[in-house]
């Protein structure tokens, strides 16, 4: 089968608001063409966050080293507007194969980072893994067009990169965030990361009316995740 039990169950973990212990589990979803840099970007939000390896990232790969079906990366924010925030970071396969798998990957998903690869070989794969997030968001329920979405524009160092002006024609929609990437060495993969938890958060607290005295959710997002990361140096 293509969705074995763990990842039916593990992947399923979805945004849960509990108000008697006022804990909210949030996820981000990285999703994109197949070898395009998901892995890399969140194993490199994981050295950032935790350069101490405290947390361990679950791994299922292939033979190829492909991602088959998640990594999972629970960040602890601190607290939020009253409320103990935790991320979890998850990649999908990028083999159009293991759809089904991206569907239950998606499951519940509060924001997504979509890695495109800027060779200029793979625009087409890039245009049809966002169209097949589009869909798969759909069958969740969820909608593209009101899901907290930022892209990377990864794997900047390649000779044959297209421009960021030729991919943002390809693949933006609007006010869309985007980044330029290397997921290799972590150039803008934080940055990327950091509005996207900014977004997620923010649209989060519109959903359950979370305030915060301090500032707003989305300001007060940023802070503590740079924050976080000052303390781990």
């Amino acid at each position: 089968m293509e969705e074995p039990y763990l990842v039916q169950n593990q992947a399923k973990i979805m945004s849960i608001v509990n108000t008697r212990d006022k804990t909210i589990n949030t996820k981000i979803v990285y999703y994109g063409p197949g070898l395009g840099g998901k892995t890399t970007s969140l194993n490199h939000v994981h050295s950032v966050l935790d350069p101490e390896n405290r947390v361990k990232m679950v791994s299922l790969k292939t033979d190829e080293e492909r991602t088959l079906f998640f990594d999972f990366l629970p960040i602890d924010l601190g607290v939020l507007g009253g409320y103990k925030v935790k991320i979890q970071g998850f990649t999908v396969p990028g083999q159009v194969k293991y759809n089904l798998t991206r569907k239950y990957v998606l499951m519940g998903a509060d924001a997504v980072v979509f890695v495109a690869d800027s060779n200029a070989s793979r625009i087409e794969e890039n245009q049809n893994s966002l169209s097949n997030l589009a869909q798969n968001l759909e069958s969740n329920g969820l909608d593209i067009e009101k899901m907290p979405l930022v892209i990377q524009f990864n794997k900047r160092d390649l000779d044959n990169a297209m421009s960021i002006e030729e991919m943002t024609r390809a693949l933006i929609n609007g006010d869309t965030k985007y980044f330029a990437t290397n997921a290799q060495t972590g150039e803008g993969v934080f940055d990327a990361f950091v509005e996207s938890s900014s977004q997620m958060i923010e649209s989060v607290g519109k959903k359950y009316q979370l305030e915060s005295s301090e500032s707003d959710l989305n300001t007060l997002t940023r802070n503590l995740l740079m924050g976080y990361v000052a303390s781990t140096f």
